[in-house]
């Protein structure tokens, strides 16, 4: 690669080097096309380093609040209470910042005007979800209605503030059971781990207040399921997905992979998909 090159790439940051975060890391390490990964912020450098060593261009390790400086897009990956301190220092230096958390941006939608304000932009991936492009279009149109239903594993639950605050025991469950019903807005708060596809599809279509959720957890289902209806004026379509989990149970290894294909986009010649 020529030096010329190399300085027309962008230059990608991580915020968390978790089970998303590596496999986004190591794809950019092995190649996308414009693409360089230029740093990455982690809570403990030390138990990261051999990954980091062992990569082709191991990056810079900095501060959450440096990744701004030391790229132009910085992708989260990291546990929904850091959103606020990995975007706002991006998007105040007129950066892109690609949310994985896109349920912590509910309660920090302030972010969408800094960054209109200075020249940032927030980009939000399809993730675990199928269609939103579809959402999107439709939602030029009229929308006249959403619901996605949820079915997840035991383990991909356990631990959610919803289910700790009323005290549900979902360990010794032999057959499904409906766990929430209500607005994505309300359903991101309770499972805020488990719920980003549902304010993502939100955002997409009729925002977090009109789009209806269900929850289920179902010890019949290996994989997290989701399954969207929409009624709009100029179509009605359902989805329906099932994620295998990756090593961490509340993520679907299509999660990163989602990361990846919106990465592949910011240089690709020929792009797929609106």
């Amino acid at each position: 690669m020529t030096e010329q090159r190399a300085s027309n790439e962008l230059r990608v940051a991580i915020a968390g080097l978790g089970s998303i975060g590596t496999k986004i890391a190591t794809a950019l390490d092995q190649g996308i096309e414009g693409l360089a990964l230029s740093a990455v912020a982690v809570r403990d450098p030390a138990k990261h380093q051999a990954f980091l060593s062992g990569l082709r261009r191991p990056p810079q390790v900095v501060p959450i609040d440096q990744l701004g400086d030391a790229a132009d897009i910085v992708v989260e990956c990291a546990p929904s209470r850091h959103l606020r301190s990995i975007v706002e220092p991006a998007v105040k230096r007129g950066k892109t910042a690609v949310v994985v958390s896109v349920g912590a941006l509910l309660d920090n939608s302030d972010l969408i005007d800094l960054a209109r304000a200075n020249g940032g932009r927030i980009i939000v991936p399809t993730g675990a979800l199928i269609g939103l492009d579809a959402v999107n279009a439709a939602a030029v149109g009229t929308i006249h209605s959403v619901k996605m239903v949820t079915r997840k594993p035991i383990d991909g639950l356990k631990g959610a503030p919803f289910i700790v605050e009323n005290g549900i025991d979902i360990d010794n469950l032999r057959e499904p059971l409906k766990l929430f019903e209500g607005t994505a807005r309300e359903a991101a708060k309770g499972f805020p781990a488990n719920l980003n596809v549902a304010v993502a599809l939100s955002l997409a279509g009729v925002g977090p207040d009109r789009t209806l959720v269900q929850i289920w957890a179902d010890p019949t289902v290996t994989r997290n399921v989701h399954r969207i209806e929409v009624e709009s004026d100029s179509a009605r379509f359902s989805m329906s997905i099932e994620n295998i989990p990756s090593e961490n149970p509340k993520t679907g290894i299509i999660t990163a992979l989602s990361v990846i294909a919106l990465l592949r986009k910011q240089r690709a010649t020929l792009c797929v998909g609106t």
